[in-house]
């Protein structure tokens, strides 16, 4: 067993390329559906083959392997802290309050990493393939369905920040009353609501 120095000081290393991590993924995401799609929308079809690989190639390149390492070290993270650490259970044997909201942003982080790669990454590469001439265009549906789980993630995105946060700051959940937990969520997902609203229309202009 290492010492309660190195035990820390790995936990310290993990936590930073876990939130490095975690802010290359989210940090796309949010460019993806706030400033790609609408700069998609007005983007003459002849330059789409010019424009689209070169920048989504790369970005997408960062955008799975931050859910992937994000996915793989908040795990680790998850067993070493909770499972090995004793901080998932209570003084009386059930989930503990930190536990819990853990868990609930894990499994929220987690299905948005499944659809990163096995499902908008083998989308996407189909997408650009057939701009690039490797392999025939994409049918219609494809671009669909990679939009939509864009959209579930970027969605998915303010329960699973929540879930992590309440777990780091469980004291102040426990001194509201349980309606304020709604209404703390309903800002969250308002606040991307109104990102969304808005990316068409903002930043066009000096």
């Amino acid at each position: 067993m290492p010492s309660p120095e190195l035990s820390a000081f790995i936990q310290l290393v993990l936590r930073w390329f876990h939130i490095f991590a975690g802010v290359i993924w989210i940090g796309h995401l949010y460019f993806f559906n706030f400033v790609n799609v609408p700069f998609q929308g007005v983007l003459d079809k002849e330059l789409k083959p010019k424009v689209n690989p070169a920048l989504l190639l790369r970005a997408l390149w960062w955008f799975r392997w931050g859910a992937m390492w994000t996915f793989l070290i908040g795990w680790f993270l998850f067993a070493i802290t909770y499972l090995m650490g004793g901080n998932l259970w209570d003084t009386d044997g059930g989930f503990s309050r930190r536990g819990m909201w853990m868990l609930v942003g894990g499994a929220l982080g987690s299905l948005m990493w499944f659809n990163v790669w096995f499902v908008i990454w083998p989308a996407q590469k189909q997408i650009l393939g057939g701009l690039l001439g490797v392999n025939p265009p994409a049918p219609p549906d494809v671009p669909k369905k990679a939009l939509l789980f864009s959209r579930i993630n970027l969605w998915l995105s303010a329960p699973m920040f929540v879930g992590m946060i309440a777990a780091s700051h469980a004291d102040l959940w426990t001194m509201m009353p349980s309606y304020l937990h709604g209404v703390f969520m309903l800002l969250a997902l308002g606040a991307i609501h109104g990102m969304l609203k808005l990316a068409p229309r903002k930043g066009t202009g000096l």
